[in-house]
């Protein structure tokens, strides 16, 4: 266990610059990073060129499992790196991770497409996305444990800090890129070869970011104990296999980590979603109006890791855990009104129900808007309205009558499937749509975000302020998870319930949230997922996560 909250810091007075210190792992893994936001950038591109031997939806679903993949296997990295940096140093296994994630996406500019190789071309790509998962999993806890054992006294937050913005500066450089090339390449050119650049020119950054670290020496804290001898042997039998330890690695994901990784991927992914799909806000203005509000939001990392030196780590997270449990739901309501004005107004004064047996809906996930159900009245009228983003409620009715679709006061009856021809279907369900759409208009639902009506300012605002939650769970995290474990099993300790908590309960959020969306016809539903989660690691954190910021690290 690690020692007593109250024991005296130890000084550390490493020769090596703490500058350098905070540059070599902050920028190392704000590289690792942007290899894994660029292939997302870039999924659209890759579903063409290596999944073109299956349909265009299929495809591209594809391609967004193969992403999906690299989250899945975050942890198993993790358990791998995090054992190896407890018995090698950490030093040496962050090098390993950078290098392994950078040869691994410099290798995916190369891949020949299906069309070239066939069926080899996505086993390769799905390989590589494994390796650079598996490599994420180890260079935070690398990166966060070299920081920590290198600060001083009363600055571990500090630190630490730096590291928790390379995520956004990640996004921030692989999307600046990808625009940039697209913009002076042309859309085709980029399409037919030109989304291949931004994975070759990541060798240049992965060389520099290997020659910078490589100046570096080992932790203090860990050279300390490879000269006594007392590194650990079995860093895994020790960090999970004996209860003293466990239980603080149980603490850590379900009452910091996990609601962390919520609220992360809400305040980063989950809100540019909602302004695209819900809000219908065309994607340019929605990039702009996340990068603006990112942009003013990252500093705050830095203030939250110095004020969690002052005041402690446990505090601002939990604070940050229940604000968001308990604002979630009216600030993205309040968005949907700064960004759309027209359908918030729609919704509140012409609010649609569908009116159907419940056992004659299907579940409308349909994560690429492009599959049909069309086999019951109640999926054609649902369908309709999830590709449309349109809010709705549902209300029941008796077995075999066909669906109803109430906007305001007017009622619309649904084709039925069940009593009609193929031929004669397909033109009623286009006719059904015709006359739906007109009475949404009608009754004032907009096709799309009215530009002029944007309320800029306030949009900006909304997502800071979703924001300044995400930098106050996430930066004072690394510093707390390095206080919490002892030296000799750090490393693997902390990673695995980090890389479950972002990997698994953050990562996979926006497609869950959306699936609640889809599911239920709410467009706030998905919120539930983030609410419920951060609620949970509030109540847990408060009762069970003890204060660590004036611990000592070394022992």
């Amino acid at each position: 266990m690690a020692v007593g909250e109250n024991a005296a810091p130890a000084t550390h007075d490493p020769k090596q610059s703490k500058v350098m210190v905070i540059l070599a792992s902050s920028l190392g893994t704000m590289f690792e990073w942007f290899d894994f936001y660029l292939y997302g950038l870039l999924a659209g591109y890759i579903s063409t060129q290596f999944f073109s031997g299956v349909n265009e939806t299929t495809a591209f679903i594809l391609a967004l499992a193969a992403f999906a993949a690299g989250f899945a296997v975050r942890p198993f990295g993790s358990i791998v790196f995090g054992r190896v940096g407890d018995i090698v140093g950490r030093k040496y296994t962050f090098l390993v991770t950078m290098g392994l994630m950078g040869l691994s996406t410099f290798a995916v500019g190369f891949l020949p497409s299906y069309d070239a190789i066939g069926i080899a071309a996505p086993i390769i790509l799905v390989a590589l996305r494994l390796l650079q998962g598996l490599a994420v999993g180890g260079e935070y806890g690398g990166a966060a444990t070299y920081v920590a054992e290198h600060a001083p006294k009363g600055r571990r937050g500090f630190f630490t800090s730096f590291i928790q913005t390379t995520a956004t500066i990640g996004l921030f450089t692989a999307l600046l890129l990808v625009i940039g090339l697209r913009t002076v390449m042309g859309e085709g050119a980029f399409a037919d070869w030109g989304w291949r650049i931004p994975f070759l020119l990541s060798i240049f950054l992965l060389a520099i970011s290997l020659w910078i670290r490589l100046q570096l020496a080992e932790s203090p804290v860990f050279q300390k104990m490879k000269d006594e001898g007392s590194t650990s042997k079995t860093p895994l039998r020790e960090a999970f296999g004996r209860w003293s330890n466990l239980k603080f690695v149980l603490i850590a994901l379900f009452g910091a980590v996990a609601g962390q990784g919520v609220i992360g991927y809400t305040g980063q992914f989950y809100t540019l979603f909602y302004l695209e799909r819900i809000a219908d806000v065309d994607p340019a203005t929605s990039n702009i109006l996340l990068v603006i509000a990112l942009i003013i939001a990252t500093p705050t990392f830095v203030f939250f890791g110095w004020l969690s030196d002052k005041i402690g780590r446990k505090k601002i997270v939990m604070t940050a855990c229940v604000l968001a449990a308990l604002t979630l739901f009216p600030l993205f309501k309040a968005l949907t009104n700064a960004a759309n004005p027209d359908f918030a107004r729609a919704v509140r004064d012409a609010p649609v129900t569908v009116v159907a047996h419940a056992d004659e809906c299907s579940f409308q996930f349909d994560p690429v808007g492009k599959n049909t159900f069309d086999e019951t009245s109640c999926d054609i009228a649902k369908a309709y309205l999830a590709r449309n983003g349109i809010n709705y409620s549902n209300a029941d009715a008796p077995a075999g009558t066909p669906a109803q679709v109430r906007i305001g006061q007017t009622v619309i009856t649904v084709p039925d499937p069940a009593s009609q021809g193929e031929t004669e279907l397909a033109a009623e369900i286009e006719d059904f749509q015709g006359r739906i759409s007109a009475q949404l208009i009608a009754a004032g639902y907009p096709s799309e975000a009215d530009p002029q009506k944007i309320n800029r300012p306030l949009v900006i605002a909304i997502i800071v302020t979703i924001m300044l939650m995400v930098t106050a769970s996430y930066a004072p995290l690394a510093a707390m998870l390095v206080e919490l474990f002892p030296a000799r099993i750090r490393y693997t300790s902390m990673s695995l319930p980090y890389h479950i908590g972002n990997g698994w309960f953050g990562g996979f959020l926006p497609t869950t949230a959306f699936a609640l969306v889809a599911a239920t016809g709410n467009i706030h539903y998905g919120l539930w997922y983030p609410v419920l989660v951060a609620g949970m690691t509030a109540v847990v954190g408060i009762v069970f996560l003890p204060e660590t910021f004036r611990r000592n690290i070394d022992d």
